[in-house]
């Protein structure tokens, strides 16, 4: 396929192949956010990704800028599942892919006659993926959702929690997405082994759920400072914000204090900070304010305190860290994922609706 970068390259004598998951074929029905990210993790990491699209296309095409962000490196065919004509065209597809990935509700491919015991009777390896908000069973598998409601289920929003603007990130989907990619390449290894396939019930809010219940249950909450003295957000001279994370390395909270003229407060042992929380962050934190964020950052870095800037998405795009890793490349994205002997692709192509209608699975 043209543009597509696929093929192999030479490292010493050795020819590898261009990518961790070249050969893979994947069959995505899935629309939106999570299920798009998911199969983009795979393509570019060179999958060979065909994405269906119900007649009109994906609904986020209507937001281009975003649909594109998501949906490199995939071919693209229209179908409607409801004829019976396109429903067996999926159906041939399916047989020879080794992973399908849907989104929809619980029930729905079922109805539409591509539910996994369907596919499992045409290709018994196959690896089913299903990506749903609460999951395939469950009391409350058929209730609706969005990002805000799966984190508020699985307690992953706080007490004081506000509605969320259009750009802060959607934990949830995007949690679940990756988590979807790790799964789906698990069982292909083992159907790869074993010639038997699996159905992956991959819920959203499940994935937070796993995070949350990992997090110890606080023992009381500050709500004036963070957990330690020097962990948190901090405020600078300039109304900006940086944040610090120290926790119980001496060394840190050393560098911390000695940046910041605190010298008197540099030894004092973890243990002591601890009984000392609030008296010690309240002196960080005013010791931030006289500084702007250019100021604390530089002085912070170089005595080898952890300080970051809050960054917006603008200044991360332009970062140079993420720019030199190859995460961000000008106004888009590539994979998250460094290797040494199988790169993953850089950032492609995006196909319009149907483009390889006439197309099938790559050799």
């Amino acid at each position: 396929m043209p543009g597509r970068h696929r093929g192999t390259i030479t490292v010493g004598r050795d020819e590898v192949s261009m990518a961790l998951l070249d050969g893979l074929r994947v069959l995505d029905l899935t629309m939106w956010r999570p299920g798009p990210y998911a199969t983009q993790l795979l393509a570019q990491l060179g999958a060979d990704v065909i994405k269906v699209e119900p007649p009109g296309g994906e609904p986020m095409r209507m937001f281009r800028s975003h649909f594109d962000l998501l949906n490199q490196h995939k071919r693209s065919i229209a179908l409607n599942l409801k004829d019976d004509g396109d429903r067996a065209r999926c159906l041939e597809l399916a047989a020879g892919a080794e992973v399908f990935v849907e989104g929809f509700r619980p029930g729905v491919t079922d109805r539409l006659g591509v539910g996994h015991e369907a596919l499992l009777a045409l290709n018994p390896r196959l690896v089913y993926c299903s990506l749903s908000g609460y999951g395939a069973h469950g009391p409350l598998a058929a209730t609706p959702g969005h990002d805000v409601n799966y984190r508020a289920y699985a307690a992953a929003l706080p007490a004081d929690a506000v509605s969320p603007d259009a750009d802060e990130l959607p934990v949830a989907d995007m949690a679940a997405a990756t988590m979807a990619a790790f799964a789906i390449t698990a069982a292909c290894l083992k159907a790869r082994a074993t010639g038997v396939g699996d159905r992956i019930d991959l819920g959203m809010a499940d994935v937070l759920a796993n995070w949350v219940g990992t997090v110890p249950t606080a023992i009381s909450r500050n709500t004036t400072s963070g957990p330690v003295p020097g962990y948190g957000v901090y405020t600078t001279k300039d109304g900006q914000k940086i944040t610090l994370g120290v926790v119980s390395e001496e060394n840190l909270w050393a560098a911390t204090c000695r940046a910041l003229g605190l010298d008197e407060y540099a030894e004092v042992p973890f243990l002591e900070r601890l009984g000392r929380v609030r008296e010690l962050d309240e002196a960080v934190a005013a010791a931030v304010a006289r500084l702007t964020r250019d100021e604390a950052v530089e002085r912070l870095d170089t005595a080898g305190a952890p300080v970051a800037p809050l960054l917006t998405r603008t200044e991360m795009m332009a970062h140079n860290h993420f720019g030199s890793r190859g995460v961000i490349h000008g106004d888009t994205v590539g994979s998250p994922v460094r290797t040494t002997m199988h790169p993953p692709l850089p950032p492609g192509p995006v196909a319009e609706l149907d483009e390889h209608r006439n197309q099938t699975w790559h050799p």
